[in-house]
């Protein structure tokens, strides 16, 4: 196929006729094979990597050895999710996904808080729900290895390129632009966060740029609103009783506050997604909100419509109202304030302080647009 036929090779994720091929490449990857036995070994891999790392590749390969299509490498996955599910969740679920057409093909815009949780949980109970998994948009940031790169790339994600400056910024989100209008009219709905990077203090807002990237590719033929009518925009609150990167975005924002700034290490991108799905979430929601149908006319409007969705859609948990001074609620046990003090005790000083906001922000935004405040 050449590269006219195939537009977005370089950004699209795998087709079924690559997996054989891409799965061979990761197993023959040295990185990754000493990266799975130190999980899998993390006291004997040290002193003994070399002889178990043969292992390692051997039980690799009887896995993946059958799979030669994105669903089963899928259906992989999903067998390790169920299991991250009942080791790390004390619940999981979902509202509004009955309102959705599984026929249909969305753009779904979500509030993000893990980096590869977020859209886990949201393709998690759509295949419960049987319906297709999305197309998930991940930062090139995150995929500096290139194994990374294939294991999302198998996985349905396709590459935002955030690390182009100038005219290549230009035509890297024109493209983006196109390849997502593309999937959407294609039958393939896509998750997308609405804004570059977590939101490490718990407030959710879209960031008006990323809807005007949607419209750069078709700006010559219609209208914003239209544009946006077209990619079938549904909003989405994912809300982690726990999130189990608190402590570690406290202390970001903790730094940032009283240094004026904060060096992320090389790989703390990595660190922090192992943490999210490792560590122990509780009670995790997703919140489908409605189709937006009206006419918006500029990304501030659609960006005001999707935050209102999702602050007003996102499931308070005791977290949430233990933090905002609302104990006293009859969802709050003396279980969950012991639970939540123990996360809040985590961080020094200074810290917990911002820890504590950053699950107050959603009831102070909620009652906000309620008009509680």
């Amino acid at each position: 196929m050449t590269d006219q036929q195939d537009p977005y090779k370089e950004i699209r994720p795998y087709h079924d006729d690559e997996v054989a091929d891409v799965l061979t490449r990761i197993l023959h990857n040295d990185e990754f094979v000493s990266a799975v036995t130190r999980y899998q070994f993390p006291r004997m891999s040290a002193s003994l990597g070399w002889l178990l790392k043969p292992f390692v590749r051997i039980a690799l390969a009887a896995k993946v050895g059958e799979i030669d299509s994105v669903y089963e490498f899928q259906m992989l996955v999903a067998n390790y999710m169920k299991k991250m599910i009942a080791r790390t969740t004390t619940r999981l679920t979902c509202s509004g996904i009955d309102q959705l057409d599984p026929e249909e093909a969305y753009l779904f815009v979500s509030n993000h808080r893990d980096i590869a949780m977020d859209p886990a949980f949201v393709n998690w109970v759509r295949h419960q729900y049987g319906m297709d998994t999305v197309r998930i948009a991940i930062g090139d940031n995150l995929l500096r290895k290139p194994y990374v790169s294939d294991i999302m790339r198998l996985n349905k994600s396709f590459i935002v390129n955030r690390s182009a400056t100038g005219r290549e910024m230009m035509k890297a989100l024109t493209e983006l632009s196109s390849y997502i209008d593309h999937s959407i009219q294609g039958g393939h709905s896509i998750w997308l966060a609405q804004r570059e990077g977590r939101a490490k203090d718990g407030n959710d807002a879209t960031d008006p740029a990323i809807l005007k990237m949607l419209y750069m590719a078709h700006r010559k033929s219609r209208s914003f609103a239209e544009q946006a009518k077209r990619l079938n925009i549904v909003p989405v609150s994912i809300a982690y009783e726990y999130d189990p990167c608190d402590a570690l975005k406290a202390n970001e924002l903790h730094a940032k506050a009283t240094e004026g700034a904060y060096e992320k290490s090389q790989y703390e991108d990595i660190s922090s997604i192992v943490r999210g799905i490792t560590g122990e979430k509780g009670h995790v929601h997703v919140a489908f909100g409605e189709p937006v149908e009206a006419d918006f006319d500029t990304p501030e409007a659609l960006a005001e419509e999707i935050d209102r969705q999702i602050i007003l859609n996102y499931h308070l948990h005791p977290s949430n109202l233990l933090a905002a001074g609302k104990g006293d609620s009859d969802a709050v046990s003396p279980e969950h304030q012991q639970a939540f003090e123990g996360r809040v005790a985590q961080v020094s000083a200074g810290a917990d302080e911002i820890l504590r906001q950053m699950y107050a922000n959603p009831v102070i935004n909620q009652q906000k647009l309620r008009g509680e405040l």
